[in-house]
């Protein structure tokens, strides 16, 4: 004999079954769109800049280390100023440095290093203007070092 009738706990059961459904549906379980791609920061060309010029100064550093005491504390800066960034940022900076290249050595290290703070520079200040107010002070104060830096090496 066959039991057509709807029994209480098959109908709780088959609500129950469909009140679930529904709430996996609505929590995005069965969306098929992809998750938006996250924009870069803005501050991030800021931050490959401080980096690249630190490696650039330690590279001149280790080809002529005559030039050393008054090129590391420049280096340094630029280190201070990409750990800084990186926390504003909310990432974490390369370990391990970028491997020294014998082509600072050429005559004019010193030039080349003044021309990449003043092209570093304007990148700062850019950043500067376009910043809200709670990033605007830390791009600012990189802007002057790197003009600092750039006068400097004069």
């Amino acid at each position: 004999m066959s039991d057509s009738r709807h029994t209480r706990r098959r109908v709780l059961g088959a609500g129950g079954a469909l009140t679930g459904l529904v709430t996996l549906s609505g929590c995005g379980l069965f969306d098929d769109d992809p998750e938006p791609v996250k924009e870069p920061d803005a501050l991030q060309p800021v931050l490959a800049e401080a980096l690249a010029l630190a490696s650039a100064y330690d590279r001149v550093i280790l080809t002529d280390q005559s030039l050393s005491a008054r090129l590391t504390p420049l280096s340094q800066a630029h280190r201070a100023h990409a750990a800084e960034l990186a926390k504003v940022i909310g990432t974490t900076l390369p370990s391990g440095a970028a491997a020294p290249s014998g082509a600072a050595a050429r005559a004019g290290a010193v030039a080349g290093l003044r021309a990449a703070e003043l092209a570093a520079q304007k990148t700062a200040a850019a950043a500067c203007k376009a910043a809200p107010a709670a990033r605007a002070a830390l791009t600012g104060s990189i802007a002057a070092a790197r003009a600092t830096h750039a006068e400097a090496l004069r």
